[in-house]
């Protein structure tokens, strides 16, 4: 699957999108809408890409995929719109056709997402080896990194071809504006706050995978911290903009590890200057960006 949880491997589908991933069918059949190879191919790869995304969360937002599908040509078909499967209970012709071999708990059916639900119904009607490649994709090695059987694992990767990733992460540390004059000041016990905290969310960023259990180790290309004051006129608030960048060559994504680098940063801020402003605190953490793999770019944003 792609980073964004979006695209199986299973599904076959190349970098262009020229087919239609089941992300994006599973959208389409919601708000009943189907459309031609001819009207999917007519749209933008960024249009295709956020129909996709759309599909992936639980809910869909259905304003947002008929603005997009309106933008085809030929126009999409107006169908009955089709309910996700019931999450309380595998399909019959599921559990029929996976056999005794790969087994479907209701507990398994019920712990996946709606689009890996969607998935595994639509590939029980395809013929061949569709339907044991998507089980072992979604059940026996889903990003929720369970197995199926419900142990705790960490994704294998092998398959995936390495692309250049890059991800950039933000957060933000408000504190009193006197504290951040005394940072530009230089009157800080510490020392050097924002050398600091470039350091510290660095050192994070390559130690990620010991931080958090279910990272893969990534040999990181590069790593950069940007620390912006921001002081507003007549304002008793300011704050501290930290934006960290990483980037690599590698089998899987560097978000993890640039919202480390932003998270540390921030929290090094914060133990440099406590002694002066005890009540700061730090907002505003979250993926700005992202690019590489199937997914391609994603923005904070976009959907």
């Amino acid at each position: 699957m792609s980073d964004s949880g979006a695209i199986y491997r299973f599904d076959e589908v190349d970098e262009e999108l020229s087919l239609l991933p089941m992300a994006a069918r599973r959208a389409l059949e919601l708000v009943g809408a189907r459309l031609s190879l001819e009207g999917w191919r007519s749209l933008t790869q960024a249009d295709r890409m956020a129909l996709v995304s759309a599909g992936a969360f639980a809910e869909v937002d259905p304003e947002l995929i008929r603005s997009i599908v309106a933008r085809a040509s030929p126009a999409a078909v107006p169908i009955e719109p089709r309910s996700d499967p019931d999450p309380a209970k595998p399909p019959t012709e599921l559990v029929d056709a996976l056999g005794e071999k790969k087994p479907m708990s209701g507990m398994r059916w019920a712990s996946l997402r709606p689009l890996d639900r969607y998935a595994l119904s639509r590939a029980a009607s395809s013929s061949g080896s569709r339907l044991e490649r998507a089980y072992d994709e979604i059940v026996e090695r889903s990003l929720s990194h369970l197995s199926a059987s419900g142990e705790v694992h960490m994704v294998d990767i092998a398959d995936k071809n390495p692309t250049r990733r890059r991800a950039t992460a933000t957060a933000q540390v408000k504190m009193h504006a006197q504290t951040l004059a005394r940072v530009a000041a230089g009157e800080t016990a510490k020392g050097d706050v924002f050398a600091t905290a470039r350091v510290a969310g660095i050192q994070a960023a390559k130690r990620t995978s010991e931080l958090i259990p279910l990272c893969h180790h990534i040999a990181l290309t590069r790593v950069t911290i940007e620390l912006t004051p921001d002081a507003p006129a007549h304002s008793e608030v300011a704050a501290i903009h930290v934006k960290a960048t990483v980037e690599a060559f590698d089998r899987t994504g560097v978000e993890m590890e640039a919202l480390v680098a932003a998270t540390t940063s921030a929290l090094t801020i914060y133990d440099m200057l406590k002694a002066i402003d005890r009540w700061m605190t730090i907002t505003d953490v979250g993926l700005l960006e992202k690019s590489g793999g199937r997914s391609g770019t994603l923005r904070r944003g976009e959907r």
